[in-house]
């Protein structure tokens, strides 16, 4: 199986190549596990799937549409499905550091409609977004409108209480907003939060410091993955939650592990995030 490596801000993920595919029968959870485990496997956050789509919404399996009449199946070179799977083999519903990889990787491999071709739709499992390639190299994104969630609710890890912002992108997370963030015990807290009884389906979870009212540091454990050098999805929910409490304005850079990432969020429209994506290297696996 050919594949690439990609990284948004130290988010890494493995893209199959155009025409590879992975077998979803028995055992699919631990191919993927064994694809993400970076001592015996290629090691990434989780692994992405990109697929063509033709014009009227059906994807366009190796040249064959999956749906409709199959001889008239043809890629419009604008619309991709992609999935997304975590480290765990669980499907994540959105991820936005790989959204910025997968704009990144159409144009690459040209799958693009035309080398002009800058924004794409990516049809996920929690909705549309919309990537836009930039001049300067990095991908903003339109991550669609935060959704209602739980609001502000009470969590607590190793006899720590806090109070958490939910927000959801998507998929769901918890913003907590601390005084001083080199202090949080991040792998402790957040794999005890992640599964609180609150969220049956469990969840992200952010804690977040404001340096000031442009500026937001953040770290964070996915569900699924545990901590990661940064989550796009979650530097979104982070901004919402800290316009929500009146910590910020319309838009902050989220610094994170791995790198910044700038968003954008004026009322009641969407979430723009901007960042920088990266291929690492390409390679094959026998799996």
């Amino acid at each position: 199986m050919n594949f690439s490596k990609w990284t948004g801000l130290g988010n890494d993920f493995v893209l199959l190549e155009p025409g590879e595919s992975l077998d979803f029968g028995s055992g699919f959870e631990q191919r993927i596990i064994k694809l993400c485990d970076r001592r015996f496997g290629i090691g990434a956050d989780g692994v992405v799937l990109v697929t063509p789509m033709d014009a009227e919404g059906c994807l366009v399996l190796n040249g064959v549409g999956g749906a409709g009449p199959a001889s008239k199946a043809v890629a419009n070179g604008v619309d991709f499905e992609m999935r997304i799977f975590n480290a765990d083999g669980s499907e994540a519903a959105m991820c936005g550091n790989a959204t910025r990889c997968v704009a990144k990787f159409i144009r690459s491999r040209g799958l693009a409609k035309s080398e002009d071709t800058k924004v794409f739709n990516l049809h996920t499992k929690s909705g549309l977004v919309r990537p836009t390639l930039l001049d300067d190299g990095r991908v903003c994104v339109d991550m669609g409108h935060p959704r209602a969630f739980l609001n502000s609710i009470k969590l607590t890890a190793d006899c720590y209480d806090f109070t958490a912002e939910t927000v959801s992108m998507g998929n769901p997370h918890a913003v907590i907003f601390v005084d001083d963030i080199e202090k949080i015990q991040l792998e402790k807290w957040g794999s005890i939060l992640e599964v609180d009884r609150q969220f049956p389906d469990r969840c992200n979870i952010e804690f977040a410091q404001v340096i000031s009212p442009t500026q937001i540091r953040m770290r964070v454990w996915e569900r699924g993955c545990g901590v990661t050098m940064a989550c796009g999805t979650g530097s979104c929910a982070t901004l919402v939650a800290a316009q929500r409490t009146g910590r910020v304005g319309v838009e902050a850079d989220v610094v994170l592990d791995g790198g910044v990432l700038h968003i954008k969020h004026e009322e009641d429209g969407p979430v723009l995030m901007t960042g920088p994506a990266e291929e690492v290297f390409k390679g094959e696996i026998s799996i």
